[in-house]
């Protein structure tokens, strides 16, 4: 495959007021009960088919984290049997065959070993490395998942940047949860 071919998709699901996580990393305001009846369905076939489209994910250590916190609760691995790349410099726990750690040089790491393998790259956070992954220009799109709630503090979704990011709005979806799905092309100089 070419690395043309592939597509780095940065994804967050953040709250009205741009938040990503509480100060203390919880999610638990990702549970709203709104309603919106002119929204699109979120069937578990949709999400199946949608996942099964996904290649592989790249995330940092604190979103593994949180992804191991919710497996130890019960409410399973999210990313299922595709590679999950963790991007930290710390020891963590290897819980499966599927999960690699990567330290190093991100640039290099997404466009010489990740595009060259994988169609659909998911960076699924957090946000620093969605920041950098901006930075240094390797993702394609930006998708965000905004949530019917204000948390007023917390972890934002991207850090600051020097420069401005021009983006071309490619995609909007509003589902009857209350959550609009944002999904923006990066526009390359």
């Amino acid at each position: 495959m070419s690395t043309e071919d592939s597509c780095v998709t940065i994804h967050m699901a953040a709250s009205l007021d741009g938040f990503i996580a509480r100060q203390d990393g919880s999610v638990d305001w990702l549970e709203t009960a709104d309603q919106y009846a002119g929204g699109e369905t979120l069937s578990p076939e949709f999400i199946e088919n949608f996942l099964n489209s996904i290649d592989c994910y790249v995330m940092g250590s604190h979103t593994y984290e949180t992804a191991l916190r919710f497996e130890a609760q019960g409410m399973g691995w999210s990313y299922g049997d595709k590679s999950v790349f963790v991007l930290t410099r710390r020891e963590l726990p290897r819980t499966r065959a599927t999960i690699e750690f990567h330290a190093g040089d991100l640039a290099a790491f997404v466009n010489d070993t990740l595009r060259p393998r994988f169609r659909k790259i998911w960076i699924a956070g957090g946000g620093a490395v969605c920041t950098e992954c901006l930075r240094l220009g390797v993702a394609d799109e930006v998708s965000l998942t905004v949530l019917p709630v204000l948390i007023g503090s917390g972890i934002r979704y991207f850090d600051h940047f020097a420069n401005d990011i021009a983006l071309h709005l490619a995609d909007v979806k509003a589902y009857q949860s209350g959550m609009v799905e944002m999904r923006y092309e990066i526009l390359k100089n």
